[in-house]
């Protein structure tokens, strides 16, 4: 009688872990899948806002409640390349247009005013005739212009929002640089 006891009581132990462990996957995956995950920062596109191997966690729920705004700072994946991302600034929302003119970004007609660094362009790539952007569609650079790849590449200049993985929160390593990203 005492043996079994203790059989049932072994089981009972094992099937309590069990239920906790697929909990806990569970859990992991709905966080990482609808709320927000880990990413690394490679290459020197975002200079000097991130730099090659900063490791940020991205915000996937904003997102889902309201619409990305200008000098956000957003990930999304690089469509050549599975489990590779891009993370870019938001410089031309839905319906507007995109110019670059000697070095200076124009939206609209009227130069850009932006906060974040003064580097021009040398190579505006797409931009340098007017770009309309659709009611879905963002134009995106990299703070770092001339060491960044992102206009120039039509497939990386311009995103839908359906692209978009969320926006760059909060730098976890390195440890010297941790916290919240600013987005202008």
């Amino acid at each position: 009688m005492k043996e079994e006891s203790n059989e049932k009581s072994i089981l009972r132990e094992l099937g309590s872990w069990l239920l906790y462990l697929l909990f806990v996957l569970v859990f992991s995956y709905v966080i990482i899948t609808y709320v927000g995950q880990r990413t690394r920062v490679d290459g020197q596109s975002m200079e000097t806002t991130l730099y090659n191997n900063d490791n940020l966690l991205v915000d996937k729920l904003s997102y889902r409640f309201r619409d990305p705004k200008r000098f956000e700072i957003v990930v999304f994946p690089y469509q050549y390349r599975e489990n590779t991302y891009y993370i870019k600034r938001i410089i031309g929302l839905p319906g507007e247009t995109v110019q670059v003119i000697d070095g200076y970004v124009y939206i609209d007609g009227e130069q850009l005013d932006e906060h974040y660094g003064n580097e021009l362009m040398e190579n505006p790539g797409i931009a340098a005739e007017p770009l309309m952007l659709e009611e879905d569609q963002y134009f995106v650079l990299g703070d770092n212009r001339n060491h960044s790849s992102d206009s120039r590449d039509p497939s990386v200049g311009v995103i839908r929002r359906e692209n978009l993985l969320g926006r760059a929160w909060i730098r976890i390593w390195p440890f010297e640089r941790f916290g919240a990203i600013k987005h202008e």
